[in-house]
């Protein structure tokens, strides 16, 4: 049996397959989050899960790519898988990219952009790569239409990954577009923005249920309350998108898309009584928060407030979730003078909210030991390039 015969039956995504074919994706995620990417897909009802450095691992037909661009938060992008096979000179690389017929994600009109990674390989430079696929799709479109397809950096048609280890070639190509985090509601950047998709992490990892209150005293432009409210009312975080990637494929069923995305905005919660609150001691930032809320459709689903975190009125045996990030001294203050900030957040965290949770965007250990409590759980996430842990603790009554 040949290596071309292998990847039908593996992979099965060859010109002219049925819509009802099954394909390889893998969400990508932001490294330490893997675990919560991974409940995510579970809860989709997605097939063969199975998670993996990075990200996660599923099979199913290019409908299911749609529902996980739509419903994932905690994914960046959605990558579906074409082959993988063994290329330890550019010209193994060149026939491999020339094997998959391209014209069912591009036509010759149409703009695209590789991007390569590579790790203990032959092939070790990642531009080398990126030029020789690109040439490879270019030429198959030369060879049949005299006219091949233009590079565009910033806003191709599509994105053609490509990922080497130890002289492995695994080609993919973009379902999402536009990372995933662009949600599509923000209008107020501030000052050190939580990535959205970080953000409903964090409001993931809390453990938080959705009805009981949540609040955030260091709310910055609201991204971790417009994330809880939208997970509360039951909102796919990729609904305020225009567009994504796979609607530019040339094949694109535009009819039963428009049919899946109205079907998932029709289970929308109604807009639940639940008590969201947010504080932060920047009035430029609340306003901001509020911008962003009304953006998203919340406008009156969460209480908003200047001042510090001891404004709030936090009530006795309100169970309540305190989910935050608060400023670190990377981006946002300096560390040396935030310790007293910490300080006063653990004292009043002890002396008010016995019985809540809180669970913090850590960026500083010794920040976080100003708080006096003792963590019941950790993960090890990133907020960009910064090394964070998320810490979460009960505050004992």
């Amino acid at each position: 049996m040949g290596r071309s015969t292998c990847f039908r039956s593996a992979i099965g995504y060859v010109r002219d397959m049925p819509r009802a074919q099954r394909h390889t994706f893998f969400a990508v995620c932001a490294p330490g989050i893997e675990p919560l990417l991974h409940a995510e897909t579970k809860a989709l009802r997605l097939a063969k899960v199975e998670r993996q450095v990075g990200g996660v691992r599923f099979e199913g037909t290019i409908h299911d790519a749609w529902r996980a661009n739509l419903h994932l938060r905690t994914a960046i992008r959605v990558l579906l898988r074409l082959e993988r096979f063994p290329a330890a000179n550019e010209d193994t690389l060149y026939r491999g990219v020339r094997d998959i017929d391209w014209r069912r994600f591009i036509s010759s009109e149409s703009s695209l952009v590789v991007a390569a990674q590579t790790r203990e390989s032959r092939l070790d430079h990642s531009l080398f790569i990126e030029q020789r696929t690109k040439d490879a799709i270019a030429d198959q479109f030369l060879e049949r239409d005299g006219v091949r397809p233009s590079v565009d950096k910033e806003s191709p048609d599509l994105v053609v990954h490509v990922h080497f280890w130890r002289d492995r070639c695994t080609l993919s190509v973009d379902t999402s577009g536009a990372s995933l985090h662009k949600r599509g509601w923000r209008c107020y950047q501030g000052r050190a923005p939580l990535a959205e998709t970080l953000a409903a992490a964090i409001v993931l990892a809390s453990g938080w249920n959705g009805k009981a209150p949540l609040i955030d005293p260091f709310c910055g432009s609201g991204t971790l309350l417009v994330e809880a409210a939208l997970i509360a009312n039951n909102i796919p975080p990729g609904s305020f998108r225009d567009l994504f990637a796979f609607e530019r494929f040339p094949d694109h069923d535009v009819g039963a898309w428009k049919t899946m995305r109205a079907s998932a905005l029709n289970e929308v919660a109604d807009k639940r009584k639940v008590t969201l609150m947010g504080n932060d001691a920047d009035r430029a930032a609340v306003e901001g928060a509020r911008e962003n809320l009304v953006r998203a459709g919340l406008d009156g689903q969460v209480e908003l407030a200047v001042g510090d975190a001891a404004s709030i009125e936090y009530k006795s045996g309100w169970n309540a979730s305190i989910v935050t990030n608060p400023p670190y001294g990377e981006r946002v203050g300096d560390a040396s003078e935030l310790t007293h900030v910490y300080r006063r957040f653990g004292e009043m965290l002890r002396s008010r909210c016995g019985g809540y949770s809180l669970t913090l965007l850590a960026g500083n250990e010794r920040l976080a030991r100003c708080l006096a409590l003792r963590p019941t759980k950790g993960m090890k996430v990133s907020n960009g390039a910064l090394p964070c842990e998320l810490l979460q603790y009960e505050i004992p009554k």
